[in-house]
Order: structure tokens, then C-alpha cells, then sequence
């Protein structure tokens, strides 16, 4: 991958498709789609406990836990970095009873500093065993790339949990997934339908002006920015029915303000009563850097939002394989061959598409792809994906996670929403 160092995995699990599980890009580290399983071998042996005892030592989860971050703080130090560096935390679980599990292997491997983190539960992970499907991007230690931590008043992390709610690093502010909840992270009423009315607004409405007036906009301020710094957001729903009031509520404040969006069906989050979860990055206003629409020659309606190029990143929005017709690329042949994988292929080859055309619009090339994030709605998908991406790019690795969500999709037939983050660096 060009003018980018990485750790390769030539021939994950055996198959054709390499696998990036680092990618560095001075000064940013990627580790991308980290489970609890030997990425060359698929082996588990580490979890299962001793022979004949597998109820001895800690449980499962944590051990699954423990195994992902001893990784990552190795492939970390490998690079001249470890996990206090860390900027942003994402991870998947197909059932809450995971996270508490992983909080603690978590607290144990970052000790008093956790960095942003957005967690929620999905269908199931990449590996059919697997209960946690972690993310992590850092920094390479430096008085220039120092951590900020922010505690904003009201926008808090539970004890639990214990993540910092935003950091400043250089011209960044990441602000962790933010959920409409008070101070007792309980549904917070102002974002609520109160119970004795039929009328008086929808949950979805409300929850989402919470987040962006209560939530975002305080973190932001307290790091020394604004709403209209930002320059990407990712939104995850429980039902993409929400899709359409969301969107509404959204560009009421984001109408004039450009800023990448990616927005994904969610089966539940950590908050009962939560339907929705957003998590920002933005410039400082301070920041050298500066934001950039790229635009290019792609269906309007294959992505959620604007592309931004903003310094050494290229962060388009959540793209959809959406063609000139208004419909999902191969509808009409996928459902006819899922043996082949065949809409998984299709999908990730007219997203490819979409993304390199932006990539030459920008200057830059999917060879320099940081981090992919496919959200599928069917796991399956993912051998149709994989033999897209090497049908187009052959041995060059893929920094991918990916996770199946809900069936129930933002189009009629689509599988896959692709998000990416792109390097612009020469």
C-alpha cells in the first residue's frame, strides 16, 4: 500500500483475500477488525480453557477480551506506540452479555485512560464464535499529537464503562458515541414522549435534537470547537424505519454545515429506552487544517452525505450501492444466486467504484485505504465482498471489520453500507 506501513496477514484464514490488521500512516495507526482468533489459522485455543474444564479460569468474554487487547498492545508497540495513544475505540458484540466482560479486560489492558468509545450490539461478528469485534485507531507518542481529555458537564461516560467522552489531538476532537441519556445515564425525559400523551412528537425526533443541542454541541464547545467543525459522524439506529425523521432532524442543523455521514441499523445499545447513537470528529477552531467537499460524478443518492478531505484524510460518507435508477445495483439477480455470494459482489464492486472515483476527485487512491467498515446484513455477503476486492485490487491487503446487522436495511435490497477512511498523504 503505497507510502503506508503495515502488518499483513498474505492469506487470512487460508483464503485468497491479505489482510492489513495494522496500517500506519504517519502519525495515525490503524488496527481495524481485531476478534479473539488466530487471523492466519482461525485458531481458538487460547479461549477454550484447559481440556475437559472449560468452566475454569475467567470467563469466555474475557478471555476474548484479554486476547484482543494483548494484541493489539503488541502490534501497537511493534509500531512505537502503545494504548495510551489511543484516540477511538469501536466495538461490535451480537449480545450485551459480552461488554461487561470486556470492560473489565479493557480497564485491566488501558488502565485510568480509555479513549472515546462507541459500543453497540449487532447480529453477530466476522468470526461465528466470536462475541467482540474491536477497532482502535492511535497515535504515535509526540509533544506535537498529545491527548487532550475532555470531560464536558453532562456529556459523561458510565462508571462502567469509564471511557473519556471527547480528546484533542493536534487539530482533532474525537467525541465518543453520545446517547440521549441524563446524568444517571437514564433516558433523559427531554428527550422522552412522555408516557401520558398519544401525540407530542416521535422518539426518534427527540432523541436525536437531544444529541446534537445536549450532547455534541457541549462536547465540541468544551474542546474548543463547534458543530460547524465537523467533519464526520457516525449514526447507528435501531430502526431503519427512524431513517427518514432522523435524516430530517439532522439537516436542520447540518444542512449548511459539511460533515460526512455514515448511518448504520443497529439491533440495541447499552441504554434501555435508546434508539440512537451518534459519534463525531471535527477540527478545533484552531486547527491548520482545513475541510474540503469532494465532489464526483456518483449517484446522489449512493451516499449519506457529503465526501470530506480534510488534511491527510479522505472520510466519504457511508456509500450505498445505489445506481442511476434509483435501485440497488444487481437487485434483480442477487436474490437468484446467493450461492455465489452474488449481491455481496455486485454491491462491493459498484461501492468500489463510487470510492475510487472519489479518490481520484481527491488526489489520492483506494491503494491507500486506512480502514473499511463494512456493515452487511447478511454475513455471508462478506465472501462476495472479499472476491471483489481482490478481482480488483489482488494481493493488496484490506484493513476491514465487518459486522451483520438487522435485516432490515436503509434500501430494498441492499447488503452492504461501506465506510471508509482514505490517507491524501503523498
Amino acid at each position: 500500500m503505497a507510502g503506508l506501513e503495515l502488518k499483513e496477514v498474505r492469506h487470512l484464514l487460508g483464503t485468497s483475500l491479505a489482510y492489513a490488521s495494522v496500517v500506519k500512516a504517519e502519525p495515525w495507526i490503524f488496527l481495524t477488525g481485531h476478534e479473539a482468533f488466530d487471523f492466519a489459522t482461525g485458531a481458538t485455543d487460547d479461549l477454550a480453557g484447559p481440556p475437559g474444564f472449560p468452566m475454569f479460569g475467567r470467563p469466555r468474554w474475557r478471555r476474548e477480551g484479554d486476547y484482543i487487547l494483548q494484541r493489539m498492545r503488541r502490534l501497537l508497540r511493534e509500531f512505537g506506540s502503545d494504548l495510551s495513544h489511543g484516540v477511538r475505540l469501536d466495538q461490535y458484540y451480537p449480545t450485551p452479555a459480552a461488554v461487561d466482560p470486556y470492560h473489565l479486560a479493557r480497564r485491566a489492558a488501558f488502565g485510568d485512560y480509555i479513549p472515546p468509545s462507541t459500543s453497540v450490539v449487532m447480529e453477530r461478528c466476522f468470526g461465528g464464535e466470536s462475541g467482540i469485534s474491536a477497532s482502535l485507531i492511535a497515535v504515535m507518542p509526540s509533544r506535537e499529537y498529545e491527548i487532550q481529555k475532555i470531560y464536558p458537564t453532562d456529556v459523561t461516560a458510565a462508571a462502567t464503562s469509564g471511557f473519556v467522552p471527547a480528546i484533542v489531538c493536534n487539530d482533532f476532537v474525537f467525541v465518543a458515541g453520545q446517547m440521549a441519556s441524563d446524568r444517571n445515564h437514564k433516558l433523559d425525559p427531554r428527550a422522552h414522549v412522555a408516557d401520558h400523551t398519544r401525540w407530542g412528537g416521535t422518539e426518534i425526533r427527540k432523541q436525536t435534537e437531544f444529541l446534537i443541542l445536549e450532547k455534541l454541541r457541549p462536547a465540541l464547545e468544551a474542546a474548543g470547537s463547534s458543530l460547524d467543525r465537523s467533519v464526520k459522524a457516525q449514526v447507528y439506529i435501531e430502526s431503519a424505519a427512524d431513517f427518514a425523521d432522523f435524516i430530517d432532524v439532522w439537516q436542520q442543523y447540518y444542512s449548511n454545515i459539511a460533515c460526512a455521514l455514515t448511518i448504520v441499523p443497529t439491533k440495541s445499545f447499552a441504554m434501555v429506552g435508546g434508539i440512537i447513537e451518534i459519534n463525531l470528529m471535527a477540527l478545533t477552531k484552531t486547527a491548520k487544517r482545513e475541510k474540503e467537499v469532494i465532489i464526483a460524478d456518483i449517484p446522489g443518492m449512493a451516499a449519506f452525505g457529503p465526501c470530506i478531505r480534510v488534511g491527510e484524510f479522505l472520510l466519504p460518507s457511508g456509500l450505498l450501492a445505489i445506481g442511476r435508477d434509483g435501485h440497488i445495483i444487481g437487485k434483480a439477480v442477487s436474490p437468484a444466486f446467493p450461492g455465489l455470494a452474488h449481491a455481496g459482489y455486485g454491491q462491493a464492486t459498484a461501492i468500489t467504484d463510487y470510492a475510487e472515483a472519489l479518490c481520484k476527485a481527491a488526489g489520492t487512491s483506494m491503494a491507500k485505504v486506512l480502514r473499511a467498515q463494512y456493515f452487511v446484513s447478511d454475513i455471508t455477503a462478506f465472501a462476495g465482498i472479499a472476491m471483489a476486492w481482490t478481482s480488483r485490487f489482488g494481493a493488496q491487503p484490506l484493513p476491514f471489520v465487518c459486522v451483520e446487522t438487522p435485516r432490515a436495511t436503509l434500501a430494498p435490497g441492499a447488503v452492504v453500507i461501506a465506510d471508509f477512511w482514505i490517507s491524501t498523504a503523498e
